[in-house]
């Protein structure tokens, strides 16, 4: 799924392509709910910007457009009469302006809503602080991760909560713990106060770098990954298998490291891993 830094790259690359510019046509396409976008026909875009692992686009008839790409969606611009990279069976959404087309493919969620129906829009309204935001609120992270319902929440579910802080995705959610030395499984409850702001600050810290924003890991560009999708395989850091096992209601797996993020003593969640069935030669056990 792309997360929040993936969102920030799109909308950088849409913002020169929309910007200040005439909507000329405009359609959307199912499966799902199809927002009327030719309201959008004749308006100006007056804003592109990405919050936490949505897309908004601004116009100045008081309409916003929000995109939501969950784990297939993705944005394309093209010149006029350039061939797409995609089929029209993938079409969600085509903007058209006098320089560019813009596209959308396969994103499960596209709508117009109001602007001023924002603030009350819960898919944005119900967001935590963005932690690509200049002005993120570290603080308010904090208060989040302390709300009492979150306490016996695995901070590998709890990190991607989307409603705690904004932006954070599979990948960084494996890459902030892997940093923080901290066991997937262990409960927001078992993690100290300073433990949670080392969560906050590495996770802004690492989707920082990887948009090239200036960063305390002094990194250019996106960070070495260590853990993510690298279950089975030796630690980068001291050799050790990764092990992985499917975490919450996420089918897909969740890899650490057993020494550089280990179970802590009376650590009250485990990963249960998921054990492929062995084929049975010949008749097994007797009638």
């Amino acid at each position: 799924m792309p997360e929040g830094d993936s969102l920030y790259r799109f909308a950088e690359r849409l913002r020169p392509a929309l910007l200040n510019k005439e909507i000329l046509a405009a359609r959307a396409h199912g499966p799902g709910p199809v927002p009327r976008v030719a309201a959008l026909v004749g308006a100006t875009c007056t804003s592109v910007r990405a919050q936490g692992k949505n897309m908004l686009i601004s116009f100045d008839n008081g309409l916003v457009l929000r995109g939501h790409l969950r784990m297939y969606g993705t944005w394309h611009v093209y010149r006029p009469g350039e061939p797409w990279q995609r089929t029209e069976h993938d079409v969600r959404l085509v903007l058209e302006v006098q320089d560019a087309v813009v596209v959308n493919f396969n994103a499960p969620v596209i709508e117009l809503v109001e602007e001023r129906a924002l603030t009350v829009h819960a898919p944005i309204s119900q967001l935590g602080p963005d932690l690509l935001d200049e002005g993120f609120d570290r603080d308010a992270a904090f208060r989040h991760f302390r709300q009492p319902g979150l306490a016996a929440r695995t901070i590998g579910e709890a990190i991607m909560d989307q409603k705690v802080m904004a932006g954070v995705g599979n990948i960084w959610k494996h890459e902030t713990l892997f940093r923080c030395g901290l066991h997937p499984w262990l409960t927001v409850g078992e993690l100290s106060d300073e433990e949670i702001i080392e969560v906050i600050g590495t996770a802004q810290q690492l989707l920082r770098a990887s948009v090239g924003k200036p960063n305390s890991l002094m990194a250019r560009g996106r960070p070495s990954i260590f853990s993510y999708l690298r279950g089975g395989q030796p630690c980068r850091r001291c050799f050790t298998r990764l092990r992985s096992a499917p975490q919450g209601g996420d089918i897909r797996q969740t890899a650490w490291c057993p020494k550089c993020q280990p179970e802590r003593p009376g650590q009250t969640v485990q990963p249960v891993p998921r054990h492929r069935a062995l084929p049975v030669r010949g008749r097994a056990f007797p009638h």
